[in-house]
This record gives C-alpha cells, sequence and structure tokens, in this order.
C-alpha cells in the first residue's frame, strides 16, 4: 500500500509541476519610435520620443505599470489654403499610469503554436499628465494678429495602447526578456497638445490627439510568483 501512496504521489507532484511556472513580478525597459498629432493645426507632422517602463505583474500576462514619455510633436497649417499659417513644435513629457491585459491569460496556448506566439498579444489604457512646452507661431505673418493659446500648460491625458510582447528566456528557462512593438494614441483632455485656443473663424476640432509607434525592450527581475500556466 505505501508504494501505491508513494506512486501516487510522485504522480501528482509531477503534474502539478508540470501545469505551473514561475514568472518574475517586475519589469524594466525603455523604448523610442515616432508621434504624429491630430490637432487643431491642419496637417500632422512626424516626430519622435522615446520612453521608460516600470510594470508590476500582477499573473504573467497583466500588468499595471507607469510610463514616462520624452520627445517632439509638430504640426502645421497647409500653405494657403486658410491663410492661418498656424505652427508648432512641442517638447512634451508624459508620466501615466497603465493596465494591459494580455492574450495568454485567457487562451490555452500551451498545445497550439499559434496561441503561443501571439501569447503577448494586449489592450491597455491608463490615465496621467501631460506637460506641454510649445514653439508655436504666436503672431500671425501679414495681419499681426495673436493667437490665444499657452506655450506651457499641464493637463490630464488619457492612452489607449495595443501591442505585443515577445518572450525570451533565460539559461534556466525562465521569461527574462521581452522585446515589446506598441502603438498608443493619446487623447489631451487640456487640448493644449499644439499650444492654439483659437475662437471661430478659426477650426477647432476638439480635443489634440497624438499617436506614438515604439518598439521597447524590457528586463524581468524582482520576486517571483507562481502561475498554473506552463510558459514556454
Amino acid at each position: 500500500m505505501k508504494k501505491h501512496y508513494l506512486a501516487l504521489s510522485l504522480i501528482f507532484l509531477t503534474v502539478t509541476a508540470f501545469g505551473q511556472s514561475n514568472f518574475y513580478r517586475l519589469s524594466g525597459g525603455i523604448g523610442g519610435g515616432g508621434t504624429y498629432t491630430f490637432t487643431d493645426v491642419q496637417q500632422g507632422k512626424y516626430g519622435y520620443a522615446g520612453a521608460m517602463y516600470l510594470d508590476y505583474y500582477l499573473s504573467p500576462f497583466i500588468t499595471t505599470g507607469l510610463e514616462i514619455q520624452h520627445g517632439i510633436l509638430k504640426g502645421k497649417d497647409h500653405k494657403g489654403e486658410d491663410g492661418h499659417q498656424k505652427a508648432f513644435s512641442n517638447s512634451y513629457t508624459t508620466l501615466t499610469a497603465n493596465v494591459k491585459f494580455r492574450a495568454g491569460e485567457i487562451t490555452d496556448f500551451y498545445y497550439s503554436d499559434f496561441l503561443n506566439y501571439t501569447k503577448g498579444f494586449y489592450l491597455g489604457t491608463g490615465v496621467g499628465m501631460v506637460l506641454n512646452n510649445n514653439d508655436a507661431v504666436r503672431v500671425q505673418p501679414g495681419t499681426g494678429y495673436i493667437f490665444p493659446g499657452n506655450s506651457k500648460a499641464k493637463s490630464l491625458i488619457v492612452p489607449v495602447n495595443v501591442g505585443m510582447d515577445f518572450y525570451f528566456p533565460d539559461g534556466w528557462g525562465e521569461i527574462r526578456y521581452i522585446l515589446n512593438i506598441n502603438y498608443q494614441t493619446t487623447m489631451d483632455f487640456g487640448d493644449n497638445l499644439d499650444g492654439y485656443n483659437s475662437p471661430p473663424p478659426f477650426k477647432n476640432k476638439g480635443n489634440d490627439i497624438y499617436n506614438f509607434l515604439s518598439v521597447g525592450f524590457k528586463y524581468t527581475f524582482g520576486s517571483k510568483g507562481i502561475t498554473s500556466k506552463t510558459i514556454r
């Protein structure tokens, strides 16, 4: 009987071990890419930005995190279209808190190569602040009209993220390195990204928005959690 109990115990422990994995609770990293604006200035332009990330893993596929972003946002009017001749270059900084939910949380990826490759696909959102430092055209050429607005302002923002994490193990088989591709759309509820707050007849299309397409690298560390899913 003892032998039977021993055999059953070994089977139970083997199955339990097979169905569990450790994961690091923290990751930090950096990234960078291009920006594009949608503001009250007619034509958005491409800029650039860098970012720093710190994430806490509630599970291997659900995170809360902080992101600091700094870069350049640009835009200008089309020449000769309405004569406003607005243009701006905004050296901006954001600090946001976010949450991200990845596909691996709800998929059984161990038995499917496709689900395994896509387990890092995620959706996320958050809230934070933007600090604007705008070098904007304040005086309309030819008329002397002074465009109203704030060159330096801070306001509430809400980012929406869509992206993919690609996981790479260390020599012990634990996930330690993450390559990240992220597309972020951020709405500024203060409408200050372009530095303009002009009344009619100037167009005001609503809240300013910018997009940020980035590539990043993250490194996992800290204490470990246990998940019931086998991560490979």
